[in-house]
C-alpha cells in the first residue's frame, strides 16, 4: 500500500472515528510518524475506553 492510498484511508477512518466519538477533534486523530502513542494517548483520554475497545469498535464501523 503506498502512502497515498493509505492517508486515504486514514482519513475516511478518521471521519467515522469522529461521528462515533464526537469528543474527538482533527487534532486528537492527526497522526505523525513516531508520535502513535500520543494520539492513542488523547483518543483513549477523551473517549475513557482502551486502546482494544476503540479499536474493536472502529473495526465494527
Amino acid at each position: 500500500m503506498n502512502e497515498t492510498t493509505l492517508k486515504g484511508s486514514w482519513n475516511e477512518l478518521k471521519g467515522k472515528i469522529k461521528q462515533a466519538y464526537g469528543d474527538l477533534t482533527d487534532d486528537d486523530l492527526t497522526y505523525q510518524e513516531g508520535q502513535e502513542d500520543e494520539m492513542w494517548g488523547k483518543i483513549q483520554q477523551k473517549t475513557g475506553k482502551t486502546k482494544d475497545e476503540i479499536t474493536k469498535a472502529v473495526a465494527d464501523l
